[in-house]
């Protein structure tokens, strides 16, 4: 029989995050093991619930939400994105310019597909999200990773982004809060990577999802603020992290700038939106409720809150394991360390999270997955309870002390 094998667009596509290590621990759970995952950001397993106004909203919706809705998705949650921008100052987004998606991750795959070619560019921070990487990678392009500067509160190097743009280059990616590090960008950061996609006329896509997750004094910039009428910008957002509702899959992408000048683009996009007919209609119903209602976050992240606590204990821990730093989060659900390479001189970070899942039952996401330089980095989510990060850190404290690479 003719053998059958997978096709060649995904010999350079990989997410590794949950990859291999994901189904090892999976095969432990099997076996009898108790494995606590630090590798997702998925609030609901950590006791994280959705917002009860949410839940009415959507259960009362349910009757009318067994058919198609509109492609771009129901005009009332478009609407409600819309006002939402326009309370932060952007007023150049209009109800047309809003598609809702199965969450953002569909929306980043439908955006990229529509633009590029075999071949062309397109600027991603290194450590991303790597499904930014696989995406641009499935749509035929190539991926090119801009630093991150672990020095400079992980803010991106302008310097660095700039000596990487080419004639193929497209578009320039910015996360912002970032995802894995925690870093939020000041507006000079952001300023001058919109002043460079203007001058080399690149797309921006700005994946804003963790927008209202910020601790301390962080203020966060949404990208179309600045890129104005002459910069086209793909704004990312929606419910899964601010709200904890990630299974409900209830995302958008958001269109701002010279859109006369991108109506070729932007057709692409709406095709590729009609083919996949909608957007899951009760996750849709979601968003004009969470948007307009009560903003639970802010009791998490302020002072005393859940997230916030959990955040500073898992630093203060980190930071005292000999050969261990981090910077502090000022935005998202995760942590960064660094493992010192003359302390623990690790030639695999895969195979030292392997290690560390095998002894102590802990399963993290190593750097290198984030398309990180170096396999001298891990992520660690801090969604778990104090208690549980507390147990969860020691565990990887008295690994560490042994630990021979």
């Amino acid at each position: 029989m003719a053998e059958f094998t997978q096709s060649t667009k995904l010999h350079n596509v990989l997410y590794d995050i949950r990859g291999p290590l994901l189904q090892k621990a999976q095969q432990m759970e099997a076996e009898g093991h108790r494995i606590l995952k630090l590798n997702i950001g998925n609030p609901a397993p950590f006791g994280f619930e959705a917002p009860d106004a949410i839940l009415v909203d959507m259960i009362r919706h349910l009757p009318h939400a067994q058919g198609y809705t509109d492609s771009r998705g129901i005009f009332s949650a478009r609407t409600a994105v819309v006002q939402y921008y326009q309370t932060r100052g952007i007023q150049n987004i209009h109800v047309d310019d809003v598609y809702l998606g199965n969450g953002v991750s569909e929306l980043i795959t439908l955006s990229l597909m529509a633009l590029l070619n075999n071949g062309d560019e397109v600027l991603i921070p290194t450590p991303d999200y790597p499904l930014w990487t696989a995406s641009v990678s499935l749509a035929g392009g190539r991926p090119v990773h801009y630093l991150c500067d672990e020095d400079n509160e992980w803010w991106p190097d302008l310097e660095d982004i700039a000596a990487k743009i080419t004639p193929k280059t497209k578009g320039i990616v910015i996360i912002n809060p970032n995802n894995p590090t925690g870093a939020v960008y000041p507006k000079h950061i952001v300023q001058g990577m919109v002043d460079l996609a203007r001058k080399h006329d690149l797309v921006v896509f700005s994946d804003e999802i963790y927008e209202k997750i910020l601790y301390d004094d962080a203020e966060h910039i949404n990208t179309a603020t600045i890129t104005g009428e002459d910069v086209l910008c793909m704004t990312f957002s929606g419910l899964s992290k601010a709200y904890r509702i990630c299974g409900y899959r209830s995302g958008w992408l958001a269109i701002s700038g010279p859109k006369a000048d991108a109506a070729d683009y932007l057709e692409g996009i709406n095709l590729l939106a009609n083919m996949r007919l909608c957007a899951n209609a009760p996750g849709q119903h979601a968003i004009q409720t969470a948007l307009g209602g009560h903003q639970s976050i802010e009791d998490l992240i302020l002072p005393g809150g859940r997230l916030r606590e959990q955040r500073d204990v898992a630093y203060k821990l980190l930071n005292e394991i000999p050969g261990v730093s981090t910077n502090q989060a000022k935005g998202a659900l995760y942590l960064f360390p660094k493992l010192d390479p003359e302390v623990y001189p690790i030639k695999s970070d895969e195979k030292f999270a392997l290690d560390l899942l095998e002894s102590q039952k802990i399963l993290i996401s190593h750097g290198t997955a984030f398309n990180w330089v170096r396999p001298d980095h891990f992520r660690l989510v801090t969604l778990p309870n104090v208690l549980d990060l507390e147990e969860a850190i020691g565990r990887i404290a008295d690994f560490l002390s042994t630990y021979k690479p």
